[in-house]
């Protein structure tokens, strides 16, 4: 029992007093988090309805572009001490928080279940690559039961982990790159024709790559809060999220366009082409150590939503009970069918989320971001929770109108994000202006009728 206590980590919502990460640990961080078999089929769409040469471009652009969200709501993170869902107590009140982390803990236990099949996939596949023994359900148990085993150690031995299986990943990565070259020759990628496989145009592949940036933005104060310093947080996490970009999106890209080159079946996955060469099963690592990875980091999200709905639950408990939700929703029949279903829910219950809670900082004011968060049991600071809660459902409304009924062409997610951010920033000012007016007529005194007989 003393092992379990000492092994359990002691995360809370408050303040970490002694922050752990520094700038290469925050590097790895989140160049873990997004070196990942979703990020990787995300590059595969682009090829060939892109050129080479212009969706490198696009990925490197999109991701310097959508990667500022995800670090402004992380350097909130690293000046208040405070988790992300506990920011959103600000702007939305304690009783609209809630209703954000449920969501968002609903949305991250759904990307779990994702993640949890493709890392049993990939390890079933390494394992009978090895021994011939092939269990797909058994082994999507046990990667979740790794997972669950890290999360439960706390954010000190995620970081530990994902600094490992970072230099692991970018060395797999960097020998099936060799090994694509060696086989299929990469420097015919550029002169790949132009064809239009997936619909893809310029417009729609910024908006994917931005979106997919986007995706972390309800992660970045979980992890970024533990940063040595502002710096670290910003630039750290800048150069490891466009680093993993341009590596999982160019991988992808790359083995896209070398099935099509090659006249075979248009693919995402480097095993697939070097599995013939005997050669799969690094590529088959490559995609469980990203998988899992990310996976750790969505179980350990969602269980800081779920505090924060619940505060006076002890970390462990939430952490055990997703894990287990996870692995039953793992077996779910034909769950990677609503892949692309579930992105366009993250991007109409996230993007608007965020928008707002970052106006309200940054535009509004930093009133009320501090420790008295987790006490409080109404709004502290600015009564904004009407118009942060009204601003949220028309960016919802906006995003799944722009994605499902009539797609923009230049996609919805930049526009979502600009537009809540600016009705919730109107609403404040106009709202802020009606209570001015309302405390002067308050404070004027009163006028006595004057005495005519006088």
């Amino acid at each position: 029992m003393s092992f379990l206590t000492r092994f359990i980590g002691k995360d809370t919502l408050s303040h970490q007093q002694n922050k752990s990460l520094g700038a290469l640990g925050t590097m790895a961080l989140w160049l873990g988090a997004n070196v990942v078999v979703t990020t990787i089929l995300t590059g595969m769409l682009l090829v060939p309805d892109l050129t080479f040469s212009t969706t490198i471009g696009s990925i490197l652009i999109g991701s310097l572009i959508g990667a500022i969200p995800l670090l402004l709501v992380g350097l909130m993170g690293q000046r208040t001490g405070l988790t992300s869902m506990v920011l959103t107590r600000r702007a939305y009140g304690p009783s609209g928080s809630k209703l954000i982390s449920l969501i968002n803990m609903g949305v991250l236990i759904a990307w779990s279940w994702i993640q949890a099949l493709l890392a049993g996939m990939s390890l079933d596949y390494a394992i009978s690559e090895m021994t011939g023994y092939s269990n797909l359900p058994l082994m999507t148990v046990a990667c979740e039961v790794i997972v669950v085993m890290i999360v439960l150690r706390g954010h000190l031995g995620i970081e530990r982990v994902e600094r490992w299986a970072a230099l692991a990943m970018g060395g797999l990565a960097a020998l099936v790159i060799y090994q694509l070259n060696h086989h299929y020759d990469l420097t015919t990628l550029i002169d790949i024709p132009q064809e239009s496989r997936n619909g893809i145009t310029l417009g729609i592949a910024f908006d994917i790559v931005i979106a997919t940036a986007f995706s972390w933005i309800s992660s970045s104060a979980d992890y970024n809060r533990n940063c040595k310093s502002g710096k670290i947080a910003i630039w750290a996490t800048y150069a490891g999220y466009v680093l993993a970009a341009l590596i999982a999106m160019g991988l992808g890209a790359a083995v896209s366009g070398l099935s099509v080159l090659n006249g075979l079946e248009q693919t995402y996955d480097p095993t697939r082409l070097l599995s013939g060469f005997g050669f799969g099963l690094p590529a088959a690592l490559v995609i469980f150590f990203s998988v899992m990875t990310t996976n750790v980091m969505a179980v350990y999200s969602a269980t800081l939503s779920c505090m924060n709905v619940a505060p006076k639950m002890s970390f462990w408990k939430p952490a055990l009970i997703i894990g287990v939700v996870t692995v039953f929703g793992a077996l779910i029949p034909g769950i990677l069918d609503q892949f692309q279903n579930f992105l366009l829910i993250i991007g109409a219950l996230f993007i608007p989320a965020f928008a707002v809670m970052i106006a309200d900082y940054y535009l509004v004011g930093t009133q009320g971001y501090d420790a008295s968060l987790l006490e409080a049991t109404h709004q502290v600071g600015r009564k904004t929770s009407g118009v942060a809660i009204g601003a949220y459902l028309m960016g919802a409304a906006l995003a799944a109108y722009w994605t499902l009924v009539s797609p923009l062409a230049f996609g919805a997610s930049l526009p979502v994000f600009l537009i809540t951010g600016g009705l919730y920033w109107l609403g404040t000012a106009l709202l802020t202006q009606h209570e001015d007016n309302s405390a002067d007529l308050a404070a004027r005194p009163a006028t006595l009728p004057t005495d005519r007989a006088a």
